[in-house]
Protein backbone atom coordinates (compact mmCIF):
# COMPACT_ATOMS: atom_id res chain seq x y z
CA UNK A 1 0.00 0.00 0.00
CA UNK A 2 1.22 3.50 -0.85
CA UNK A 3 0.22 6.58 1.15
CA UNK A 4 0.12 9.99 -0.52
CA UNK A 5 -1.10 13.43 0.42
CA UNK A 6 -3.40 15.35 -1.86
CA UNK A 7 -0.91 18.19 -2.34
CA UNK A 8 1.82 15.77 -3.37
CA UNK A 9 1.69 16.44 -7.08
CA UNK A 10 3.28 13.43 -8.72
CA UNK A 11 3.55 9.75 -7.89
CA UNK A 12 5.83 7.56 -9.98
CA UNK A 13 6.01 3.77 -10.27
CA UNK A 14 7.92 1.17 -12.25
CA UNK A 15 6.13 -1.82 -13.80
CA UNK A 16 7.85 -3.87 -16.51
CA UNK A 17 10.40 -1.06 -16.94
CA UNK A 18 7.68 1.54 -17.56
CA UNK A 19 7.58 4.81 -15.64
CA UNK A 20 4.13 6.20 -14.83
CA UNK A 21 2.99 9.45 -13.23
CA UNK A 22 -0.36 10.65 -12.01
CA UNK A 23 -1.69 13.79 -10.40
CA UNK A 24 -3.08 13.47 -6.88
CA UNK A 25 -6.11 15.72 -6.44
CA UNK A 26 -8.77 13.77 -4.56
CA UNK A 27 -8.23 12.21 -1.10
CA UNK A 28 -9.53 8.71 -0.62
CA UNK A 29 -8.93 5.04 -1.28
CA UNK A 30 -7.76 3.78 -4.67
CA UNK A 31 -6.39 0.67 -6.39
CA UNK A 32 -3.66 0.07 -8.92
CA UNK A 33 -3.28 -3.04 -11.05
CA UNK A 34 -2.09 -4.46 -14.35
CA UNK A 35 -4.27 -4.52 -17.47
CA UNK A 36 -2.11 -6.52 -19.84
CA UNK A 37 -3.70 -9.87 -20.60
CA UNK A 38 -4.85 -11.24 -17.24
CA UNK A 39 -1.84 -10.16 -15.15
CA UNK A 40 -4.01 -8.64 -12.42
CA UNK A 41 -5.38 -12.08 -11.63
CA UNK A 42 -1.80 -13.33 -11.19
CA UNK A 43 -1.22 -10.82 -8.37
CA UNK A 44 -0.03 -7.55 -9.93
CA UNK A 45 -2.09 -5.09 -7.85
CA UNK A 46 -2.16 -3.00 -4.70
CA UNK A 47 -3.89 -0.11 -2.92
CA UNK A 48 -3.15 3.60 -2.68
CA UNK A 49 -4.29 5.77 0.20
CA UNK A 50 -4.44 9.50 -0.51
CA UNK A 51 -4.49 11.58 2.67
CA UNK A 52 -5.70 15.13 3.21
CA UNK A 53 -3.13 17.93 3.40
CA UNK A 54 -1.91 18.93 6.83
CA UNK A 55 -4.48 21.09 8.61
CA UNK A 56 -7.54 19.70 6.81
CA UNK A 57 -9.92 17.23 8.42
CA UNK A 58 -12.43 14.68 7.23
CA UNK A 59 -16.18 14.84 7.99
CA UNK A 60 -15.96 11.80 10.30
CA UNK A 61 -13.60 10.69 13.05
CA UNK A 62 -11.83 7.44 13.87
CA UNK A 63 -8.91 6.25 15.95
CA UNK A 64 -7.05 3.98 13.52
CA UNK A 65 -6.85 3.44 9.76
CA UNK A 66 -6.52 0.00 8.14
CA UNK A 67 -6.61 -1.28 4.54
CA UNK A 68 -7.94 -4.64 3.34
CA UNK A 69 -7.81 -6.07 -0.19
CA UNK A 70 -10.24 -8.84 -1.15
CA UNK A 71 -9.31 -11.16 -4.02
CA UNK A 72 -10.12 -14.56 -5.45
CA UNK A 73 -7.48 -17.15 -6.32
CA UNK A 74 -7.17 -19.81 -9.01
CA UNK A 75 -4.79 -22.75 -9.05
CA UNK A 76 -4.67 -22.68 -12.86
CA UNK A 77 -2.31 -20.11 -14.35
CA UNK A 78 -3.55 -17.17 -16.36
CA UNK A 79 -1.92 -18.74 -19.44
CA UNK A 80 -4.08 -21.84 -19.04
CA UNK A 81 -7.17 -19.71 -18.57
CA UNK A 82 -6.45 -17.55 -21.63
CA UNK A 83 -5.98 -20.68 -23.74
CA UNK A 84 -9.34 -22.03 -22.60
CA UNK A 85 -11.19 -18.75 -23.18
CA UNK A 86 -9.81 -18.53 -26.72
CA UNK A 87 -10.31 -22.15 -27.70
CA UNK A 88 -12.91 -24.06 -29.69
CA UNK A 89 -14.65 -25.62 -27.84
CA UNK A 90 -14.80 -22.86 -25.23
CA UNK A 91 -13.37 -23.67 -21.78
CA UNK A 92 -14.65 -21.42 -19.00
CA UNK A 93 -12.31 -20.48 -16.14
CA UNK A 94 -14.78 -21.78 -13.55
CA UNK A 95 -15.15 -20.64 -9.98
CA UNK A 96 -12.03 -19.67 -7.99
CA UNK A 97 -10.51 -22.15 -5.58
CA UNK A 98 -10.22 -19.62 -2.72
CA UNK A 99 -11.33 -16.21 -1.54
CA UNK A 100 -8.46 -14.25 -0.01
CA UNK A 101 -8.64 -11.54 2.65
CA UNK A 102 -5.41 -9.53 2.64
CA UNK A 103 -3.73 -12.34 0.71
CA UNK A 104 -4.77 -15.21 2.96
CA UNK A 105 -7.56 -17.73 2.52
CA UNK A 106 -8.74 -21.32 2.70
CA UNK A 107 -9.12 -24.20 0.29
CA UNK A 108 -11.33 -27.28 0.45
CA UNK A 109 -8.72 -30.02 0.76
CA UNK A 110 -11.32 -32.74 0.20
CA UNK A 111 -11.62 -31.76 -3.45
CA UNK A 112 -10.77 -34.87 -5.55
CA UNK A 113 -7.40 -34.92 -7.30
CA UNK A 114 -5.76 -32.18 -5.22
CA UNK A 115 -2.04 -32.36 -4.50
CA UNK A 116 -1.19 -32.85 -0.84
CA UNK A 117 1.23 -29.90 -0.99
CA UNK A 118 -1.71 -27.54 -1.54
CA UNK A 119 -3.19 -28.53 1.81
CA UNK A 120 -0.28 -28.08 4.21
CA UNK A 121 -2.18 -26.73 7.18
CA UNK A 122 1.04 -26.05 9.08
CA UNK A 123 2.20 -23.51 6.51
CA UNK A 124 1.99 -19.99 8.00
CA UNK A 125 0.35 -18.82 4.76
CA UNK A 126 -2.65 -20.99 5.67
CA UNK A 127 -3.41 -19.06 8.87
CA UNK A 128 -6.24 -16.53 8.52
CA UNK A 129 -5.40 -12.84 8.34
CA UNK A 130 -5.88 -11.24 11.76
CA UNK A 131 -6.99 -7.63 12.14
CA UNK A 132 -6.11 -6.62 15.70
CA UNK A 133 -8.31 -3.99 17.33
CA UNK A 134 -8.39 -2.27 20.71
CA UNK A 135 -11.72 -2.45 22.55
CA UNK A 136 -13.93 0.63 22.27
CA UNK A 137 -11.80 2.19 19.53
CA UNK A 138 -13.22 3.12 16.12
CA UNK A 139 -11.48 1.94 12.95
CA UNK A 140 -11.64 3.11 9.39
CA UNK A 141 -11.42 0.03 7.18
CA UNK A 142 -10.52 0.85 3.59
CA UNK A 143 -11.83 -2.19 1.73
CA UNK A 144 -10.95 -2.75 -1.91
CA UNK A 145 -11.89 -5.62 -4.21
CA UNK A 146 -9.58 -6.83 -6.97
CA UNK A 147 -11.25 -10.15 -7.63
CA UNK A 148 -10.85 -11.67 -11.07
CA UNK A 149 -14.47 -12.85 -11.20
CA UNK A 150 -16.33 -12.72 -7.93
CA UNK A 151 -18.78 -10.25 -6.47
CA UNK A 152 -18.48 -10.43 -2.69
CA UNK A 153 -20.34 -9.90 0.54
CA UNK A 154 -18.07 -8.76 3.38
CA UNK A 155 -19.18 -8.84 7.01
CA UNK A 156 -17.72 -8.86 10.51
CA UNK A 157 -19.56 -11.00 13.02
CA UNK A 158 -21.67 -8.99 15.47
CA UNK A 159 -20.55 -5.57 14.22
CA UNK A 160 -22.20 -2.84 12.20
CA UNK A 161 -20.29 -0.96 9.52
CA UNK A 162 -21.00 2.66 8.57
CA UNK A 163 -20.20 3.38 4.92
CA UNK A 164 -18.50 6.79 4.59
CA UNK A 165 -16.52 6.70 1.32
CA UNK A 166 -16.78 5.06 -2.09
CA UNK A 167 -14.10 5.24 -4.81
CA UNK A 168 -12.54 8.34 -3.25
CA UNK A 169 -15.78 10.29 -2.61
CA UNK A 170 -17.54 10.89 0.69
CA UNK A 171 -20.86 9.09 1.09
CA UNK A 172 -23.88 10.22 3.05
CA UNK A 173 -23.32 7.71 5.89
CA UNK A 174 -25.47 4.59 6.10
CA UNK A 175 -25.15 1.46 8.22
CA UNK A 176 -24.81 -2.09 6.90
CA UNK A 177 -24.09 -5.53 8.32
CA UNK A 178 -23.35 -6.87 4.84
CA UNK A 179 -21.16 -4.82 2.52
CA UNK A 180 -21.53 -5.84 -1.11
CA UNK A 181 -18.42 -5.03 -3.10
CA UNK A 182 -17.54 -5.63 -6.75
CA UNK A 183 -14.21 -5.93 -8.51
CA UNK A 184 -12.56 -2.51 -8.88
CA UNK A 185 -14.55 -0.84 -6.09
CA UNK A 186 -13.25 0.65 -2.84
CA UNK A 187 -15.23 1.53 0.27
CA UNK A 188 -14.32 3.06 3.60
CA UNK A 189 -16.40 1.88 6.54
CA UNK A 190 -16.26 2.89 10.19
CA UNK A 191 -16.47 0.08 12.74
CA UNK A 192 -16.27 0.34 16.52
CA UNK A 193 -14.86 -2.52 18.59
CA UNK A 194 -17.86 -2.45 20.93
CA UNK A 195 -18.53 -6.17 21.46
CA UNK A 196 -17.43 -8.58 24.20
CA UNK A 197 -13.63 -8.06 24.38
CA UNK A 198 -12.91 -11.49 25.87
CA UNK A 199 -13.11 -13.23 22.47
CA UNK A 200 -12.35 -12.81 18.77
CA UNK A 201 -14.85 -12.55 15.90
CA UNK A 202 -15.05 -13.82 12.33
CA UNK A 203 -14.70 -11.57 9.32
CA UNK A 204 -15.89 -13.29 6.16
CA UNK A 205 -16.14 -12.76 2.43
CA UNK A 206 -18.65 -14.76 0.41
CA UNK A 207 -19.29 -14.96 -3.32
CA UNK A 208 -22.66 -13.53 -4.34
CA UNK A 209 -24.36 -13.27 -7.73
CA UNK A 210 -22.84 -16.60 -8.81
CA UNK A 211 -23.85 -20.09 -7.63
CA UNK A 212 -20.36 -20.92 -6.41
CA UNK A 213 -19.13 -23.71 -4.16
CA UNK A 214 -15.96 -21.77 -3.26
CA UNK A 215 -15.30 -21.78 0.48
CA UNK A 216 -15.96 -18.42 2.12
CA UNK A 217 -12.88 -16.33 2.85
CA UNK A 218 -12.26 -15.95 6.58
CA UNK A 219 -10.22 -13.59 8.74
CA UNK A 220 -10.10 -12.98 12.48
CA UNK A 221 -11.30 -9.70 13.98
CA UNK A 222 -8.90 -9.89 16.89
CA UNK A 223 -9.75 -8.07 20.13
CA UNK A 224 -6.52 -7.21 21.95
CA UNK A 225 -5.13 -8.83 24.11
CA UNK A 226 -6.62 -12.10 22.80
CA UNK A 227 -4.16 -14.10 20.72
CA UNK A 228 -4.58 -13.27 17.00
CA UNK A 229 -4.70 -16.98 16.13
CA UNK A 230 -7.37 -17.77 18.68
CA UNK A 231 -10.41 -18.83 16.69
CA UNK A 232 -13.78 -17.32 17.63
CA UNK A 233 -16.05 -19.68 19.60
CA UNK A 234 -18.79 -19.42 16.97
CA UNK A 235 -19.44 -20.87 13.52
CA UNK A 236 -18.78 -18.31 10.75
CA UNK A 237 -21.91 -16.70 9.33
CA UNK A 238 -22.99 -18.32 6.03
CA UNK A 239 -23.69 -14.94 4.45
CA UNK A 240 -26.63 -13.95 2.23
CA UNK A 241 -27.98 -16.28 -0.42
CA UNK A 242 -26.02 -15.99 -3.64
CA UNK A 243 -28.99 -14.97 -5.83
CA UNK A 244 -30.71 -12.59 -3.42
CA UNK A 245 -30.32 -9.55 -5.66
CA UNK A 246 -32.64 -7.18 -3.81
CA UNK A 247 -30.29 -6.16 -0.95
CA UNK A 248 -27.46 -5.63 -3.43
CA UNK A 249 -29.62 -3.30 -5.50
CA UNK A 250 -30.77 -1.57 -2.31
CA UNK A 251 -27.17 -0.83 -1.32
CA UNK A 252 -26.38 0.57 -4.77
CA UNK A 253 -29.36 2.92 -4.60
CA UNK A 254 -28.45 4.01 -1.04
CA UNK A 255 -25.06 5.45 -2.04
CA UNK A 256 -25.40 9.24 -2.30
CA UNK A 257 -22.90 12.09 -2.04
CA UNK A 258 -22.40 13.42 1.47
CA UNK A 259 -23.96 16.77 2.27
CA UNK A 260 -21.31 19.47 1.95
CA UNK A 261 -19.32 17.37 -0.53
CA UNK A 262 -21.75 17.19 -3.44
CA UNK A 263 -20.40 17.80 -6.94
CA UNK A 264 -23.54 18.69 -8.90
CA UNK A 265 -23.68 16.97 -12.30
CA UNK A 266 -24.49 18.80 -15.53
CA UNK A 267 -28.27 18.83 -15.73
CA UNK A 268 -28.34 17.69 -19.35
CA UNK A 269 -26.10 15.63 -21.60
CA UNK A 270 -24.83 16.12 -25.14
CA UNK A 271 -24.79 12.44 -26.05
CA UNK A 272 -26.51 9.26 -24.87
CA UNK A 273 -24.99 5.83 -25.51
CA UNK A 274 -26.99 2.76 -24.52
CA UNK A 275 -24.78 -0.32 -24.14
CA UNK A 276 -26.40 -3.74 -24.23
CA UNK A 277 -24.23 -6.48 -22.65
CA UNK A 278 -24.66 -9.79 -24.47
CA UNK A 279 -22.89 -13.10 -24.96
CA UNK A 280 -22.21 -14.27 -28.50
CA UNK A 281 -20.49 -16.96 -30.51
CA UNK A 282 -18.33 -15.26 -33.15
CA UNK A 283 -16.63 -17.60 -35.61
CA UNK A 284 -17.14 -20.36 -33.09
CA UNK A 285 -15.46 -18.46 -30.22
CA UNK A 286 -17.45 -17.41 -27.14
CA UNK A 287 -17.36 -13.63 -26.72
CA UNK A 288 -19.00 -10.81 -24.78
CA UNK A 289 -20.29 -7.91 -26.84
CA UNK A 290 -21.62 -4.38 -26.50
CA UNK A 291 -24.41 -3.70 -28.99
CA UNK A 292 -23.24 -6.79 -30.92
CA UNK A 293 -19.66 -5.46 -31.20
CA UNK A 294 -17.03 -7.43 -29.27
CA UNK A 295 -13.93 -5.43 -28.40
CA UNK A 296 -10.53 -6.50 -29.76
CA UNK A 297 -7.30 -4.81 -28.71
CA UNK A 298 -5.35 -3.62 -31.80
CA UNK A 299 -1.60 -4.11 -32.14
CA UNK A 300 -0.90 -0.37 -32.37
CA UNK A 301 -1.81 1.67 -29.25
CA UNK A 302 -4.72 4.03 -29.93
CA UNK A 303 -2.97 7.11 -28.61
CA UNK A 304 -0.05 6.66 -30.99
CA UNK A 305 -2.29 5.74 -33.91
CA UNK A 306 -4.41 8.86 -33.45
CA UNK A 307 -1.48 11.24 -32.93
CA UNK A 308 0.44 9.90 -35.95
CA UNK A 309 -2.67 9.39 -38.10
CA UNK A 310 -2.20 5.66 -38.60
CA UNK A 311 -5.59 5.30 -40.25
CA UNK A 312 -5.34 1.53 -40.71
CA UNK A 313 -4.38 0.76 -37.10
CA UNK A 314 -7.97 0.24 -36.00
CA UNK A 315 -11.49 0.08 -37.40
CA UNK A 316 -12.54 3.63 -38.38
CA UNK A 317 -16.23 2.77 -37.92
CA UNK A 318 -17.44 3.64 -34.41
CA UNK A 319 -19.40 1.07 -32.39
CA UNK A 320 -23.20 1.53 -32.29
CA UNK A 321 -24.75 4.04 -29.87
CA UNK A 322 -27.66 1.68 -29.18
CA UNK A 323 -29.41 -1.53 -30.08
CA UNK A 324 -32.81 -2.70 -31.33
CA UNK A 325 -34.77 -1.45 -28.29
CA UNK A 326 -38.19 -2.40 -29.62
CA UNK A 327 -37.50 -6.01 -30.49
CA UNK A 328 -34.72 -7.24 -28.21
CA UNK A 329 -35.90 -9.46 -25.34
CA UNK A 330 -33.41 -9.15 -22.50
CA UNK A 331 -34.92 -12.19 -20.73
CA UNK A 332 -34.32 -14.73 -23.51
CA UNK A 333 -31.28 -16.46 -24.99
CA UNK A 334 -30.65 -14.45 -28.15
CA UNK A 335 -28.63 -15.79 -31.06
CA UNK A 336 -27.22 -12.34 -31.95
CA UNK A 337 -26.22 -13.65 -35.36
CA UNK A 338 -24.89 -10.25 -36.50
CA UNK A 339 -22.31 -10.00 -33.73
CA UNK A 340 -18.79 -9.12 -34.83
CA UNK A 341 -15.44 -8.17 -33.35
CA UNK A 342 -14.32 -4.55 -33.54
CA UNK A 343 -11.37 -2.32 -32.71
CA UNK A 344 -13.48 0.81 -33.29
CA UNK A 345 -13.73 3.60 -30.70
CA UNK A 346 -16.25 6.16 -29.48
CA UNK A 347 -14.98 9.66 -30.20
CA UNK A 348 -16.46 12.34 -27.94
CA UNK A 349 -16.17 16.08 -28.42
CA UNK A 350 -13.92 17.57 -25.78
CA UNK A 351 -15.67 18.99 -22.70
CA UNK A 352 -19.04 17.55 -23.67
CA UNK A 353 -21.28 15.58 -21.31
CA UNK A 354 -21.92 11.92 -22.08
CA UNK A 355 -24.60 9.64 -20.65
CA UNK A 356 -23.98 5.89 -20.59
CA UNK A 357 -26.83 3.45 -20.02
CA UNK A 358 -25.52 -0.04 -19.24
CA UNK A 359 -28.20 -2.62 -20.01
CA UNK A 360 -27.93 -6.20 -18.75
CA UNK A 361 -29.54 -9.14 -20.53
CA UNK A 362 -29.66 -12.92 -20.56
CA UNK A 363 -26.45 -14.82 -21.23
CA UNK A 364 -26.25 -17.83 -23.55
CA UNK A 365 -27.52 -19.95 -20.66
CA UNK A 366 -31.31 -19.95 -20.06
CA UNK A 367 -32.59 -17.89 -17.12
CA UNK A 368 -29.18 -16.43 -16.39
CA UNK A 369 -28.01 -12.84 -16.13
CA UNK A 370 -24.79 -11.84 -14.42
CA UNK A 371 -23.50 -8.88 -12.41
CA UNK A 372 -20.95 -6.76 -14.27
CA UNK A 373 -18.81 -4.11 -12.52
CA UNK A 374 -17.95 -1.44 -15.11
CA UNK A 375 -14.85 0.72 -14.67
CA UNK A 376 -13.94 3.94 -16.51
CA UNK A 377 -10.29 4.95 -16.85
CA UNK A 378 -9.24 8.59 -16.52
CA UNK A 379 -12.54 9.88 -15.09
CA UNK A 380 -14.98 9.81 -12.24
CA UNK A 381 -18.64 9.70 -13.24
CA UNK A 382 -21.96 10.51 -11.63
CA UNK A 383 -24.19 7.51 -10.95
CA UNK A 384 -27.63 8.75 -11.98
CA UNK A 385 -29.69 5.68 -11.22
CA UNK A 386 -30.43 1.98 -11.37
CA UNK A 387 -33.44 0.06 -12.58
CA UNK A 388 -34.91 -3.38 -13.15
CA UNK A 389 -35.71 -4.75 -16.58
CA UNK A 390 -35.26 -2.89 -19.84
CA UNK A 391 -34.31 0.78 -19.72
CA UNK A 392 -37.10 3.05 -20.96
CA UNK A 393 -35.54 5.99 -22.83
CA UNK A 394 -38.66 8.12 -22.31
CA UNK A 395 -39.64 7.42 -18.71
CA UNK A 396 -36.50 6.43 -16.78
CA UNK A 397 -34.43 9.61 -17.35
CA UNK A 398 -37.16 11.54 -15.52
CA UNK A 399 -36.14 9.71 -12.33
CA UNK A 400 -32.38 10.32 -12.62
CA UNK A 401 -30.77 11.65 -9.45
CA UNK A 402 -29.43 15.06 -10.45
CA UNK A 403 -29.35 16.40 -6.88
CA UNK A 404 -26.80 14.35 -4.91
CA UNK A 405 -25.53 11.45 -7.04
CA UNK A 406 -22.36 9.76 -5.90
CA UNK A 407 -19.29 10.02 -8.10
CA UNK A 408 -17.43 6.76 -8.69
CA UNK A 409 -15.08 5.10 -11.15
CA UNK A 410 -16.60 1.60 -10.93
CA UNK A 411 -20.27 0.70 -10.81
CA UNK A 412 -22.23 -2.57 -10.91
CA UNK A 413 -24.90 -3.50 -13.42
CA UNK A 414 -27.26 -5.91 -11.71
CA UNK A 415 -28.86 -9.00 -13.32
CA UNK A 416 -31.61 -8.11 -15.82
CA UNK A 417 -31.20 -4.46 -14.88
CA UNK A 418 -29.67 -1.18 -16.02
CA UNK A 419 -27.33 1.44 -14.59
CA UNK A 420 -27.11 5.07 -15.78
CA UNK A 421 -24.01 7.23 -15.43
CA UNK A 422 -22.84 10.62 -16.69
CA UNK A 423 -19.31 11.94 -17.24
CA UNK A 424 -17.53 14.94 -18.68
CA UNK A 425 -15.21 14.20 -21.60
CA UNK A 426 -12.61 16.60 -20.21
CA UNK A 427 -9.46 14.49 -19.93
CA UNK A 428 -7.52 14.54 -23.22
CA UNK A 429 -6.54 11.08 -24.37
CA UNK A 430 -7.82 7.58 -25.04
CA UNK A 431 -9.59 5.75 -22.22
CA UNK A 432 -10.90 2.24 -21.64
CA UNK A 433 -14.38 1.58 -20.25
CA UNK A 434 -14.85 -2.08 -19.47
CA UNK A 435 -16.20 -4.83 -17.27
CA UNK A 436 -13.73 -5.32 -14.42
CA UNK A 437 -14.10 -9.10 -14.48
CA UNK A 438 -10.81 -10.26 -16.00
CA UNK A 439 -12.21 -12.98 -18.24
CA UNK A 440 -15.10 -10.80 -19.45
CA UNK A 441 -12.81 -7.97 -20.55
CA UNK A 442 -10.51 -10.50 -22.21
CA UNK A 443 -13.57 -11.86 -24.04
CA UNK A 444 -14.51 -8.44 -25.40
CA UNK A 445 -16.70 -6.69 -22.81
CA UNK A 446 -15.27 -3.22 -23.17
CA UNK A 447 -15.14 -0.08 -25.29
CA UNK A 448 -12.70 2.81 -25.88
CA UNK A 449 -13.43 6.54 -25.56
CA UNK A 450 -11.36 9.27 -27.23
CA UNK A 451 -11.57 12.94 -26.31
CA UNK A 452 -9.41 15.99 -26.95
CA UNK A 453 -6.67 14.04 -28.69
CA UNK A 454 -5.47 17.27 -30.30
CA UNK A 455 -4.63 18.59 -26.82
CA UNK A 456 -2.21 15.74 -26.09
CA UNK A 457 1.38 16.90 -26.49
CA UNK A 458 4.16 15.22 -28.47
CA UNK A 459 4.68 11.55 -27.62
CA UNK A 460 8.15 10.32 -26.63
CA UNK A 461 9.87 7.99 -29.08
CA UNK A 462 10.62 5.65 -26.19
CA UNK A 463 7.01 4.37 -26.15
CA UNK A 464 7.17 3.19 -29.76
CA UNK A 465 7.65 -0.44 -30.72
CA UNK A 466 4.20 -2.02 -31.09
CA UNK A 467 2.19 -2.57 -34.26
CA UNK A 468 2.71 0.15 -36.88
CA UNK A 469 5.32 1.90 -34.71
CA UNK A 470 7.95 -0.85 -35.05
CA UNK A 471 9.83 1.16 -37.68
CA UNK A 472 10.18 4.18 -35.42
CA UNK A 473 13.55 4.84 -33.81
CA UNK A 474 13.70 3.90 -30.13
CA UNK A 475 16.59 5.42 -28.13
Amino acid sequence: MSVLRRNQMNFSCWFSSSLCFFLVLQPGTYLYHAHYGMQREAGLYGSIRVSLPEGESEPFSYDYDRSIILTDWYHASTYEQVAGLSSIPFVWVGEPQSILIQGKGRFNCSTPGIQASLCNATNPECTPYALTVIPRKTYRLRIGSLTALSALNFEIEGHNMTVVEADGHYVEPFVVKNLFIYSGETYSVLITADQDPSRNYWASAKIVSRNSNTTNGLAIFNYYPNHPRRNPPTVPAPGPHWNDNEPRLTQSIAIKSRQGYIHPPPQTSDRVIVMLNTQNNINGVRRWSINNASYNLPHTPYLIALKYNFTDAFDPSPPPDGYDFANYDIYSVAKNVNATTSTGIYRNKFNTTVDIILQNANTMNPNNSETHPWHLHGHDFWVLGYGKGKFDKTKDPKNFNLVNPIMKNTVPVHPYGWTALRFRADNPGVWAFHCHIESHFFMGMGVIFEEGIEKVGPLPKSIMGCGDTKGFHRP
